[in-house]
């Protein structure tokens, strides 16, 4: 007994170091992940995660440690925020196989997803994209392009829009 208990002590010691040393490797550059949901920015495809920076000068957009784009807060025409929101269906029916009343709650439950548009124009020159941002990090980003452009985001759901 006390052999498993020193051996189940030493595991979570061990645990533990391999975090802490994890948590100081990942250290905050100051930077958003987000993911590229489509527009105007050449050679990248829907789906490519990107690294978002927000500076009082630039905007910069980097993929892995590649420079993706740079503008500048002043050439921003508007920002706008969306959501999607559907419920978890496929996760339901998933679990629905192993417990049908497991899979029942499942179905109840939502999912959101954040995005957040931004369109800008230098001359002639215009473009714009779309990303999907955390839901823990949306609201940083939402500020601190709101905060460099000196515009105010558009909630896209807020809009009447008719087809």
């Amino acid at each position: 007994m006390r052999t498993k208990f020193l051996a189940l002590l030493l595991c979570l010691a061990v645990l533990n170091l391999t975090q802490f040393s994890t948590a100081l490797e990942a250290k905050d550059d100051g930077g958003y992940n987000v993911v590229y949901d489509g527009g105007s920015i050449p050679g990248l495809k829907t789906g490519a995660k990107l690294r978002l920076y927000i500076d009082s000068n630039q905007i910069r957009i980097m993929e892995n440690k590649t420079l993706v784009t740079t503008l500048a807060p002043s050439t921003i025409q508007d920002i706008s925020y969306g959501q999607d929101v559907h419920r978890r269906i496929g996760a339901a029916i998933g679990l629905a196989v192993i417990s049908f009343g497991i899979g029942g709650l499942m179905a109840l439950t939502k999912s959101k997803k954040h995005f957040v548009g931004l369109t800008w124009a230098t001359g002639d020159v215009k473009g714009g994209f779309a990303m999907q941002c955390d839901k823990n990090d949306y609201r940083g980003v939402l500020t601190g392009l709101e905060g460099v452009s000196g515009k105010k985001a558009v909630d896209s759901e807020a809009m009447n829009v008719k087809n």
